[in-house]
């Protein structure tokens, strides 16, 4: 089925990919093939990417704007359109464009948000007739954080993050603090002082009491900008690592303490203000 009136967002639409939030990350263990098996709760933000995608009948995937010195070829967006083709047997291309608002190394997921919003953009635009359990699978492929994005519901995720169970949360707003710094997820997991036996909760533990982020104590000590955006932002409340990081955040209750806060922010750190929501945006588009 072709897109149409009534049907769905028509070529050239822009399709959100929406930013996400560790609540909580405990890393119980390592396996033999050098992933970690943890348990995290994720929430969506009203803070995202745009995707915007035109057809292609030459059946060749580009992405003419996107993040700059990233090549193309290594561009998740563009893999995952490549992988969507490959599974279907689908001759028809795209030319996709990426407007970026998430931070990279921030831990935000954009680039798996990226892809999860190109696997379901192009599903429908291709007509390729894929379910969303499908298309989780084959975002599995591209990354642990690509399922939930592609499922689009707040969630409790455990394995290697692909073992999702929705979440009903509250939805507070967020000040989130980007500092002047990248960190490298491959760092922090191979770092010999890494938390890695963590003891399992239950889920209804984890929304009577909280969790905390294993990946905390090394993140503080490799990277002094984001020990002190935490230390900055405790003075507001509780200040929060979202998976390895860089980004920093701090739940509130409305929308005008958190923007008075973040008015406050250092000049050199992006600092954005983001509703907490449950069901991402991507859900409501097709």
């Amino acid at each position: 089925m072709s897109p149409s009136a009534g049907l769905g967002p028509d070529w050239g639409a822009v399709w959100p990919a929406p930013a996400k939030l560790n609540l909580m990350l405990h890393i119980l263990g390592r396996r033999a093939d050098g992933y970690h098996t943890l348990q995290t709760a994720l929430q969506f933000l009203d803070y995202a990417d745009g995707l915007r995608f035109l057809p292609a009948a030459d059946g060749r995937i580009t992405r003419p704007a996107g993040l700059a010195g990233l090549p193309e070829e290594q561009d998740l967006v563009v893999r995952s359109a490549g992988l969507l083709q490959a599974e279907t047997g689908c001759g028809q291309g795209a030319e996709i464009h990426v407007s970026k608002r998430i931070p990279e190394g921030g831990g935000l997921g954009g680039g798996s948000s990226d892809a999860a919003t190109t696997l379901v953009a192009l599903n429908h635009y291709w007509g390729t007739g894929l379910d969303h359990q499908r298309l989780q699978e084959i975002g599995a492929t591209l990354g642990a954080d690509v399922p939930v994005f592609v499922a689009g519901r707040a969630a409790w995720a455990e394995g290697i993050g692909q073992q999702l169970t929705p979440l009903d949360l509250p939805e507070p707003w967020y000040l989130v603090i980007a500092p002047d710094c990248r960190v490298r997820t491959a760092d922090v997991f191979q770092d010999p002082g890494l938390t890695r036996n963590s003891a399992p909760i239950t889920i209804s533990r984890f929304l009577a009491q909280g969790g905390g982020n294993d990946c905390t104590a090394v993140v503080r000590r490799r990277y002094p900008q984001v020990a002190r955006a935490l230390d900055w932002l405790a003075q507001f409340g509780e200040a929060r690592l979202t998976g390895t990081g860089a980004c920093v955040f701090a739940a509130f209750e409305g929308e005008r303490e958190a923007r008075e806060a973040g008015a406050k922010a250092p000049s050199e750190w992006l600092a954005f203000v983001a509703k907490g929501r449950n069901r991402s945006p991507l859900l409501d588009f097709t």
